[in-house]
């Protein structure tokens, strides 16, 4: 006996369970185990990673590792204040010894989470494209071996936090893609409307998001010869751009 088609009911529910079943750890649990490690090494009292809004006017703190010492998780502040602000603004990393004497500081905020360090390691999380945020160390233990070098250390620590940041984003951009591709060629309209709820649960998609997975949908029909020199086209276009972003020697 030929088994049931599967009903519309088990492919919508395929289509709303498949996809985070496959999806990489989400990014605050990535930057928290990032910020954890980051603290331990560097034996200090808390650090946390602060991110960029969409315009570029505030940094929200997204993960921290403190110990009990002030959690910063939530707090939102101008990208231009503070010693976090600072290097938003500069781009560059930097070490305060003796904040009670740095103008930058803003005790205030500090007060709110419920501790005021002493000193700072704060270095930018960024990509070849842009500036992500702002990794922070507070109290780091000076006497350790090896301390000397704890800002080269801190920089290579946010370079996986960028890193890690941003396989997250590809990823979810490239689930956007696909899901809303899938729902417009899908002729099952509950797996159709289960595959769209998917696609915004991984966040809102633009204009040329949205085309790109038009197009992706409409690649399915053609035949193998078409979708092999598409293929060809996308991949010219992706080796120009990484080829552009390699560093000159």
């Amino acid at each position: 006996m030929t088994p049931p088609e599967p009903g519309p009911s088990l492919l919508g529910r395929l289509a709303r369970d498949a996809w985070p079943a496959v999806a990489p750890r989400a990014a605050d649990e990535l930057l928290t185990t990032i910020t954890s490690t980051a603290r331990r090494l560097l034996g200090a009292a808390a650090c946390s990673i602060a991110l960029l809004s969409a315009d570029e006017s505030e940094l929200a703190y997204t993960a921290s590792a403190s110990g009990g010492r002030g959690d910063v998780r939530g707090l939102r502040l101008p990208a231009d204040e503070g010693v976090a602000g600072w290097v938003v603004q500069s781009e560059q990393p930097i070490e305060v010894r003796d904040l009670s004497r740095d103008p930058r500081f803003s005790r205030e905020s500090a007060e709110r989470t419920g501790y005021v360090p002493d000193a700072i390691l704060a270095v930018p999380v960024r990509t070849p494209r842009r500036l992500l945020g702002v990794l922070s160390v507070l109290d780091r233990d000076t006497g350790r071996p090896g301390a000397a070098h704890d800002l080269q250390l801190l920089g290579m620590i946010a370079d996986v936090a960028a890193l890690a940041l941003e396989t997250v984003a590809s990823f979810d951009d490239l689930g956007r893609v696909l899901l809303v591709g899938l729902a417009d060629a899908a002729a099952d309209a509950e797996a159709g409307r289960a595959l769209r709820a998917a696609a915004r649960r991984l966040g809102p998609t633009d204009r040329d998001v949205a085309r790109l997975a038009a197009l992706f949908s409409e690649l399915g029909r053609p035949g193998s010869r078409e979708r092999r020199l598409a293929l060809t086209v996308v991949e010219d276009v992706l080796a120009d751009v990484r080829e552009r972003r390699s560093p000159v020697p």
